[in-house]
């Protein structure tokens, strides 16, 4: 790869701002393509997969490169859609520096506003480019002014280095040319340029660069403002690697191609042709092709095959990489997203992992052929693997396969692809909750089960009393208690009668979900010498169980989520409204950063289309976790509508 300058940076910002298109300039004005892509002929060199050229969006993160004026030259294109900020978390593990694009009719936006706080918190230096400035109704003052309200007061368009702004905000980020600006001596043009060099890199000042991708304007400005201002690799911002053995110990890492080798794996991309393609940075050092790496993550030694620089779709082999540079490797068989890779297999400091955003919104999938069912776990498997954003579960109690992502975009784009790349057709729903019932007082009943057919017959009689318990000492859902004396039924058959109550619990009473948190008591029974068995007594057990939980009040209980919903302020009052609606109890309020965070309780079956609903009352500003906390009685006029379908849909002799 030889060793030439390089600078690396992200392009992100909201969505529809026209990265893809400034992307295709930048590699335009490099020479690295023949002919400028069109997003809507889905000619791009970043949007090249079906679904990007149909969609006309960008979905995935694409790794781009060029070489300009000397410097090589590595861009990630990354999505501007909520529902896939997924690759612009791991991307922005990849670089040293973004280029954030602003669109210069509407401003900034929110997905500008969450990038942008992403990389303040890893204090990533920034470079603005306000595109689309042919556009009617660009105003630059107000995008501008936007840019500094909303983003950064240290935004500065940089129109000569004799700007009095300029001057200033490089003046408050050094010491010494503070003191010299104060003293009134005049900055020398050097001075300027290294100071300025200097706070980009530090993240505290943000040139500003106006244009339009499209045109090519302000194209060649803004990459020679990236190069002569942006971070190089080993100015990277400190990267600190934690201790496997020791938690809270820590060491920075030196970057440089001189020092060992230290890399991570920030995304993993599936191939239709090469298969699994493994994206990594090198940090530093240097590694070969055809030899092999330390993964401490696995604690194993992994060989690799050819070493690639990536240009969207295609993959150019070469010889080596080092410090600085971006890569992918195919067909690796045990390193995966977010692991750490060197070359001495004695070290136990690794990179920090991606923390993903949580998933947001869940749907059931049935696949619609038997073939498909064949196929499915293997096919999902694989998107999740390349996506850590998309998520697979099997409800153990509904039996459903379960799909969650970060919005109703991520997951049609996830079945579609299920059928394109596999072939694999579902069905797709609302998930099923996972109701259970109860019992809310004590009752007593026996369960007679005889039966005389000419041999011999069965017979089984058992007394019980059920009661309700917050929660068996067992920690099981039901607590099963003998209490027969005087051999009204003989031991052998107690486990039988016990393994009857079982099942009947399983199977519930009143809608079909499992009975919990009840005391059954077996106090008493009777038996016949010869029509007695273990069948006999499983059925009365079973019967009287039913029969019992009948008499005891019987209820629905429902999962109870807890969520925390942090939003600007501004939306409190809708946000809360919105939660009273939805059954939700407020518990209380926290600030973090910029944001409220609202804690909250709400039913699960009230929170599968939340994600869209915050999404619409926020603009997209607002973002939610959400984990089971506990189960509590469903009032009885939502009950009554799941019995009264459970009833219906009830064989009639069964009911």
């Amino acid at each position: 790869m030889g060793n030439p300058a390089k600078i690396n940076f992200l392009l992100a910002g909201h969505a529809q701002s026209g990265k893809t298109t400034l992307a295709e300039s930048l590699l335009s004005l490099c020479g690295a393509t023949s002919r400028k892509g069109v997003v809507l002929e889905g000619t791009t060199v970043s949007d090249y997969s079906s679904d990007e050229i149909e969609r006309k969006i960008s979905i995935n993160a694409s790794m781009l490169f060029c070489n300009y004026q000397g410097t090589r030259v590595q861009m990630i294109d990354a999505p501007g859609y909520l529902d896939f900020y997924g690759e612009v978390i791991s991307s922005a593990r990849a670089v040293d520096n973004a280029v954030i694009v602003v669109d210069a009719v509407n401003g900034v936006e929110v997905g500008t506003e969450k990038v942008w706080d992403l990389l303040e918190e890893s204090q990533i230096p920034r470079i603005i480019f306000i595109n689309k400035m042919d556009k009617e109704g660009a105003d630059l003052d107000k995008a501008l002014s936007d840019i500094k309200s909303s983003l950064s007061k240290h935004a500065i368009i940089i129109k000569s280095l004799d700007d009095p702004e300029l001057i200033e905000a490089v003046a408050e980020n050094d010491d010494k040319l503070l003191e010299k600006y104060l003293a009134g001596e005049k900055l020398t043009e050097e001075e300027i340029r290294l100071g300025l060099h200097q706070a980009v890199e530090y993240a505290k000042v943000f040139p500003v660069i106006s244009g339009s991708g499209l045109n090519n304007e302000g194209v060649k400005e803004l990459l020679d403002t990236v190069i002569k201002y942006g971070a190089t690799p080993a100015e990277h911002a400190k990267v600190i690697l934690k201790d496997q053995r020791t938690p809270g110990e820590q060491k920075e890492l030196s970057l440089s191609e001189s020092a060992p080798l230290a890399a991570f794996v920030f995304k993993s991309i599936v191939d239709p042709y090469v298969g699994q393609l493994t994206c990594l940075r090198i940090f530093s050092g240097k590694l070969q092709s055809n030899t092999g790496f330390y993964n401490a993550n696995k604690r194993t030694k992994e060989r690799i095959g050819q070493i690639f620089m990536v240009q969207g779709k295609e993959q150019i082999g070469v010889e080596s990489a080092s410090c600085g540079d971006i890569v992918a490797i195919a067909k690796l068989k045990e390193t995966k997203t977010s692991d750490s890779i060197f070359t001495d297999e004695k070290e136990h400091f690794f990179f920090e992992p991606i923390i993903f955003p949580e998933v947001a919104i869940s749907s059931s999938v049935k696949p619609k052929t038997r073939q498909d069912e064949e196929k499915i776990s293997t096919a999902l498997s694989k998107l999740a693997m390349e996506d850590p954003t998309f998520t697979i579960t099997r409800d153990a109690a509904t039996h459903e396969m379960i799909i969650s992502g970060l919005g109703d975009l991520h997951l049609d784009v996830m079945v579609a692809r299920l059928k394109k790349r596999f072939n694999v057709e579902v069905e797709v729903g609302v998930p099923k909750v996972s109701y259970k019932e109860t019992i809310t007082k004590t009752a007593k009943v026996q369960g007679k089960f005889k039966r005389q057919s000419g041999g011999r017959g069965q017979y089984g009689d058992v007394w019980l009393e059920v009661s309700p318990i917050h929660k068996a000492e067992n920690g099981k859902d039901m607590e099963f208690v003998d209490k027969i004396v005087g051999g009204a039924i003989p031991r052998n058959f107690i486990p039988s009668v016990e393994k009857g109550v079982t099942h009947a619990c399983l199977e519930g009473v009143i809608a079909g979900f499992p009975l919990v948190n009840i005391r059954v008591t077996l106090v008493d029974g009777s038996y016949h010498d010869v029509d007695s068995s273990d069948m006999a007594f499983q059925i009365a057990g079973g019967m009287a169980l039913k029969k019992a939980a009948m008499e005891a009040g019987p209820a629905l209980l429902e999962p109870i989520m807890d969520v925390e919903i942090a939003i600007p302020e501004d939306y409190l009052g809708q946000i809360s409204g919105d939660l009273n609606s939805r059954r939700g109890r407020i518990m209380g309020m926290d600030t973090k950063g910029k944001c409220q965070v609202v804690k909250a309780q709400v039913p699960q079956t009230e929170m599968f289309k939340y994600a869209n609903d915050l999404r619409s009352i926020t603009g997209g500003r607002g973002s939610y976790t959400m984990k089971f906390s506990h189960y509590e009685e469903l009032p009885s006029k939502n009950a009554s509508v799941i019995i009264s379908k459970y009833q219906a849909s009830k064989k009639p002799e069964e009911q």
